[in-house]
């Protein structure tokens, strides 16, 4: 593969994600991302000095822009539960648009996150916090139920990244007719996501008092017993 005349570290990144999202930390090799990128490993080395500082460039690049992607949604001027809908939208199509994301971070997750610094931990940091400003205004003024801002972060979060990740398995399930997945596509599959955290945030109603909530529960017995 012939040299570019320059090359810029977006590229050299570009490369190296594909290679972590494929083989993982620990099955990357320099030389095979240095030859993605078109360059030689001096130039991979004189960008990065090491496999280990690219993956946490890499690692740092990603969380940062997609915090950034977030960031007018949070300062947008509207209720918090369509901020809400509005930021797993987001969330989506930042995954969709870089596929290896689910897999490099899958894979972080199954390593224990080993290989995070305290630069990289403050880059992942800003996506939940992001995220988690939009929760807190929403239970301040009594959009959105109490809930703690982390619970909602990962409930949006973690069905997108498995969802997205598992693409190549429903292929497999809907080519052998083994599930109906032909209907569910990442659009669908987003606006019903949408919905189900709607609800799941939506103010809850009132408790019912102690002895309402006998009265009903006697009422229930008293059925089951003519039945």
């Amino acid at each position: 593969m012939p040299r570019p005349a320059t090359v810029s570290p977006e590229q050299i990144l570009d490369a190296a994600a594909l290679e972590f999202s494929e083989r993982g930390y620990a099955g990357a090799r320099v030389d095979r991302i240095a030859r993605r990128a078109g360059v030689n490993k001096a130039m991979l080395y004189y960008h990065f000095g090491s496999k280990q500082s690219l993956y946490r460039a890499l690692l740092r690049w990603i969380f940062s822009r997609a915090a950034d992607r977030l960031l007018p949604i949070a300062a947008a001027a509207v209720p918090a539960d369509e901020k809400i809908a509005r930021v797993i939208s987001a969330i989506a199509a930042f995954t969709a648009e870089h596929a290896f994301f689910p897999a490099i971070m899958l894979r972080e997750v199954a390593d224990g996150g080993v290989h995070l610094d305290p630069d990289t931990l403050q880059a992942l940091a800003r996506v939940p916090m992001v995220v988690g400003g939009v929760v807190r205004q929403g239970v301040a003024d009594g959009t959105l139920r109490r809930v703690h801002p982390m619970t909602a972060y990962f409930s949006m979060l973690a069905p997108i990244v498995f969802f997205l990740a598992g693409e190549p398995i429903r292929k497999q399930l809907a080519a052998r007719r083994l599930a109906n997945m032909a209907s569910l596509t990442p659009e669908v599959f987003v606006d019903e996501l949408q919905q189900t955290v709607r609800l799941a945030l939506a103010p809850s109603a009132p408790r019912a008092s102690a002895a309402g909530r006998r009265h009903a529960h006697n009422r229930s017995s008293l059925r089951r017993k003519r039945l």
